[in-house]
């Protein structure tokens, strides 16, 4: 099984998604600058993806830092999560990592890097050497503070990972024993720390002896169905079949869909979900056709402080993106383009969430809100 992200002693390793189909290529970033521009050029993509990424390339900021006190390191971490913030507005999970590390920093500063007798059965993760005395030199300050940041990052990997298992536990229950999902861009492993949200659910299905195929939609420009979700698929064994993006109505009148999951990249408090551009015709076809819709995302991915889908900030991306093909021009050189990346999809075309917590259903304000106190 490929490692969509994980931490090395050269720096944050991730598998090119830029590259694939054709090639399976690994880019090890060796500062956070290198792992901002990943994230914005797409190497890493998926809001889970992302985080990770995110909370790792601080990590490894503040791992190479030369800061010789903690308040020039504390200086440099600001800029490390200014410019990490930057990289992509609309996929909520990366301002979450960001937040955490912001907390796991200070919440280090504020112990004066104490945190006790680390217990036998502790975890490797949390054997560190963060037990230094409470009038430790700044010197060893800076050295724990660096190891902290690190375990952090690799902590909200390792959670990430659980997080899709319990997703596709809750999930699997809802699709049916035979018959053809489809998704649209890639929430897989590919999107996520490993294992996926939507596809999670789809491979938990699958462990369980449920007959499950996959038409995979395209997803123009960038074409992650096509490029990421079919080859994602096709070396687990689970049966896939691509389709272009304008095809998905046809086969579900036909009555060759039984349903659809998809991932988002951030979820309002009415549950309101943003995704990968052309989510939204998809609902729509799906509630004309009587198929259930559902959206599978961690806890991370919903903004309960937005009160509806017309506050989530969506990407606008080069429309070049939209004129060319790998490099190739597909449209008139005269001829503008519109990329917005992500589109929203009311609440109402939701026939339920699925989270690490449960799934939760109409009226959304309601049963998203619980699922934090759960």
């Amino acid at each position: 099984m490929f490692k969509t992200i994980e931490w090395t002693d050269e720096g944050v390793r991730m598998i090119d998604q830029t590259r694939l189909p054709a090639e399976e290529v690994y880019l090890t970033c060796r500062d956070y600058q290198e792992v901002a521009e990943a994230i914005r050029s797409m190497v890493i993509r998926g809001a889970p993806a992302i985080g990770v990424a995110a909370a790792m390339g601080i990590a490894l900021g503040v791992k190479k830092s030369a800061a010789k006190s903690l308040k020039d390191l504390r200086a440099e971490f600001e800029t490390m999560c200014d410019t990490i913030s930057k990289t992509r507005p609309t996929a909520v999970n990366l301002f979450w990592a960001v937040k955490r590390m912001r907390g796991a920093f200070e919440d280090f500063l504020t112990s004066g890097g104490y945190l006790g007798k680390v217990p036998e059965d502790a975890s490797d993760l949390d054997r560190v050497a963060l037990m230094i005395p409470r009038d430790g030199s700044e010197a060893d300050m800076i050295v724990a503070l660096k190891s902290r940041m690190v375990v952090e990052a690799q902590r909200i990997l390792a959670e990430d990972i659980a997080i899709n298992e319990a997703m596709g536990r809750h999930g699997a229950a809802l699709l049916p024993e035979a018959g053809t999902i489809l998704t649209h861009c890639n929430a897989g492993a590919l999107a996520t720390g490993g294992y996926g949200t939507a596809l999670g659910v789809i491979r938990a299905a699958v462990s369980q002896g449920k007959a499950i195929q996959v038409f995979a939609d395209e997803t123009r420009p960038f074409l992650q169905g096509a490029r990421l979700t079919a080859w994602e698929l096709a070396k687990d064994g689970i049966p896939v079949t691509l389709i272009t993006d304008n095809m998905a109505g046809h086969f579900m009148k036909q009555g060759q869909i039984q349903a659809v999951i998809v991932g988002a990249d951030r979820i309002a408090a009415n549950g309101d979900t943003a995704n990968k551009i052309g989510t939204y015709t998809v609902a729509v076809l799906a509630h004309e056709n009587r198929i259930p819709f559902y959206v599978a995302a961690p806890l991370s991915t919903i903004d309960l402080s937005l009160s509806c889908g017309d506050q989530i900030p969506i990407e606008e991306r080069s429309q070049r993106e939209v004129t060319h093909l790998k490099g190739v021009a597909i449209a008139p050189q005269d001829v503008p383009a519109r990329h917005p990346a992500f589109d929203v999809t009311p609440h109402r075309y939701l026939t339920a969430i699925i989270t690490e917590r449960g799934i939760a259903r109409e009226p959304y304000t309601e049963s998203l809100k619980a699922l934090f106190t759960a």
